[in-house]
């Protein structure tokens, strides 16, 4: 059980810039870079893949030291957020892609377990996101876990 906690192997992982301002490369202005997001979000992009468009083609490495603000916050204030946070979205797409698979394959017992476990981490995000009044106190995920018969 340690073993995920331990770094026995290395601990090769990406870094964020230290620097707290704007990195000398970049001359895009803080309205700039807020219409380029704005801009993304109109085409459907979650935040995370904005964040990386905005690295990969505009040379932007974190956007939070020019405009001051997260992706989020400035999604907030153009209105352009979605309903349901997008990763609690693709939680119940897969949720409802193993429910697919499971009305074809009644006895596949693993995915009936991952069902189950996706499901929880269904409850656990979204119960999360109530408290901190991204989601509706009234919104509720109807769970369909498979038994086994």
């Amino acid at each position: 059980m340690t073993r995920q906690y331990s770094h026995k192997d290395g601990k090769s992982h990406s870094t964020r810039p230290i620097y707290k301002l704007s990195p000398p490369w970049v001359t895009y202005t803080p309205e700039e870079v807020t219409l380029l997001i704005v801009k993304m979000a109109n085409e459907g992009l979650t935040p995370s893949q904005i964040g990386v468009r905005l690295r990969d083609e505009y040379g932007i490495p974190l956007q939070k030291q020019i405009t001051g603000k997260s992706i989020c916050e400035i999604l907030k204030e153009h209105n352009l957020m979605p309903r349901i946070p997008y990763d609690l979205e693709n939680l119940i797409r897969k949720a409802e892609n193993l429910q697919q698979h499971l009305k074809r394959h009644k006895k596949d017992g693993k995915n009936i377990r991952s069902l189950e476990l996706v499901e929880a981490r269904i409850h656990r995000l979204s119960k999360y996101y109530k408290r901190i009044g991204l989601l509706d106190k009234s919104w509720k995920y109807k769970p369909h876990i498979a038994q086994l018969e």
